[in-house]
């Protein structure tokens, strides 16, 4: 568009995610960027703001390209008295990459820390053991576009002298509410860097009325002692070769012991801590040559209120983090590369994005629920995606003086 053609038009504010507004506002969008220096970014055809939504909504059009996930994303704007067509023009890949490069990837994380927190009520089902809320921790890793920039940043799995992996890899830690699927914390890096000293960062969103579920690969004596330093409860399995010494046998069945440092730590002055052992044996099916045994430790020590039985039954709550990560690689990201990005800025960029995607989702999905007095894992994640791509544009058909979105003046 040139400058004669656009001299009677302004951009002025995004209104495309009206549909979405209780989950992500637009007015936190420009506090956002009024914090920072992707305010200044030109306020014209293609401003900082829509440049937000687009990243976002790249995960709900996984498949499209950055050109096509923009036009869907202002579809509904066409159809209103004034044609923004008329006046506006899609820009090209080549414009839309450097305004996302000009954005940078602050701007999404500011956002993400801002709106995401947890949101379960008391009478989410799933979401609390008796007054701890249910949380979890788990990882994962991602494809990354095959660039010198993203092997050199992220790197790529060990291999074989003659074979070499496909692709640069991300490595992601999560921290998810349970009962509501909820992704209210994250830490991203290179895939060397291993998931036990993620996890141990992301403690820092974990508090005093949290119970913390986590697998066998990230037992550690530093993982529980960091969880007790945050004072919040744990519940955590261990690996097959890890061994204790039962000094309290309880009527449950369950048992006292104690973890302690390794040898670097003890010698820094740090001590054993005090735990419950819970065993139990699950038969995966009937014709399984071998029961599969489960060993837990945790810190609720009272047999009492939080009987072996009921603590084996909820660990299995911790299976709702692997639910949660096929959301994220299958449902918003279906792609062989999941993130789509070249430089190690936009792909920090982008997995924030999809991050606000997936938040934006469940968030919706929990207020449905709350309305309907349903559990929120009894609603369908894909069904609410199909949802909103329709309701994005749908949205946007207000009358003239009702759009913000495009103005002339």
């Amino acid at each position: 568009m040139n400058d004669k053609n656009n001299s009677g038009f302004k951009l002025e504010i995004t209104d495309v995610f009206k549909a979405i507004e209780t989950a992500i506002p637009v007015e936190v969008i420009e506090q956002v960027l009024s914090k920072t220096k992707a305010k200044k970014m030109r306020n014209r055809s293609f401003p900082a703001q829509l440049v937000v939504c687009l990243i976002i909504a790249m995960s709900f059009w996984s498949r499209d390209s950055m050109k096509d996930v923009l036009l869907n994303l202002v579809d509904g704007l066409t159809d209103v008295g004034i044609k923004v067509a008329k006046y506006w023009k899609c820009p090209c890949k080549s414009a839309i990459t450097q305004a996302r490069q000009r954005l940078g990837p602050q701007v999404m994380s500011r956002l993400f820390y801002q709106l995401v927190q947890p949101v379960a009520t008391k009478k989410t089902w799933g979401s609390f053991l008796q007054e701890y809320r249910v949380v979890v921790i788990d990882g994962t890793c991602f494809n990354l576009p095959d660039s010198q920039e993203n092997l050199r940043v992220f790197g790529k799995p060990a291999c074989r002298p003659s074979v070499q992996a496909a692709f640069p890899k991300l490595r992601l830690v999560i921290l998810i509410e349970a009962g509501t699927h909820i992704i209210f914390d994250a830490l991203m890096c290179p895939y060397r860097f291993g998931e036990r000293a993620r996890a141990i960062k992301l403690l820092r969103s974990v508090t005093e009325e949290m119970l913390l579920m986590w697998d066998r690969g990230l037992h550690s004596y530093a993982m529980v002692l960091s969880t007790v330093e945050k004072r919040s409860q744990y519940l955590g399995r261990i690996p097959s070769n890890v061994k204790f010494k039962v000094e309290k046998t309880l009527k449950d069945g369950s048992y006292i012991s104690q973890i302690n440092p390794d040898g670097k730590l003890r010698k820094k002055g740090y001590k054993p801590i005090k735990l419950r052992i819970i065993e139990y044996t699950i038969k995966l099916a009937e014709d399984s040559s071998a029961p599969v045994t489960y060993r837990l430790i945790t810190s609720l020590l009272d047999e009492h209120k939080f009987p072996a039985s009921l603590l084996a039954s909820e660990y299995h709550q911790r299976w709702e983090v692997e639910n949660t990560i096929g959301e994220l690689k299958t449902h918003l990201l279906g792609r062989k590369t999941q993130i789509r990005s070249q430089k190690p800025r936009e792909v920090v960029q982008k997995v924030y994005g999809w991050l606000l995607a997936h938040w934006a989702i469940r968030s919706l999905m929990f207020q449905a629920a709350e309305q309907a007095e349903i559990p929120p894992n009894r609603l369908s994640f894909t069904g609410t995606l199909k949802i909103i791509r329709r309701a994005l544009p749908k949205f946007q058909r207000v009358q003239e003086e009702e759009l913000p979105f495009f103005s002339i003046g």
